[in-house]
């Protein structure tokens, strides 16, 4: 019943800026965590941005910190990650997840995620 889709994937330039969007639908949580997710090949999948649904937390992982924002669209139902100033370690595979009431780091206990949208960033 729970579906996340996420797009807005690409292959830019050192620098450029990309800008991802996660449509849920099947939710009735009125609190609940939304983050993003990456994994590059043959490394772990961590963390990038995550929320709770009725503010009062966000947070970014050191290495996406001021240049990645996170924000949600409740009316919609969507949560998007602008990413900016964007570097070759950012390429992977991202990924949407929520949880109703998880928002830590640990990805494997997320609840509900996505099918993946690739970014790809060349020097």
């Amino acid at each position: 019943q729970v579906q996340l889709v996420e797009s807005g994937g690409g292959s830019v330039q050192s620098g450029g800026s990309l800008r991802l969007s996660c449509a849920a639908s099947g939710f009735t949580y009125t609190s609940a965590c939304m983050g993003w997710f990456r994994q590059a090949p043959a490394k772990e999948r961590e963390g990038v941005a995550r929320m709770v649904t009725s503010g009062g937390f966000t947070y970014y992982a050191d290495s996406v910190k001021d240049r990645f924002t996170i924000s949600l669209d409740n009316a919609k139902n969507t949560a998007a990650l602008q990413m900016n100033s964007l570097k070759p370690e950012d390429t992977a595979m991202y990924y949407c997840a929520s949880h109703p009431n998880y928002c830590g780091g640990n990805w494997r206990v997320f609840s509900y995620w996505g099918q993946g949208t690739q970014v790809t960033v060349s020097s």
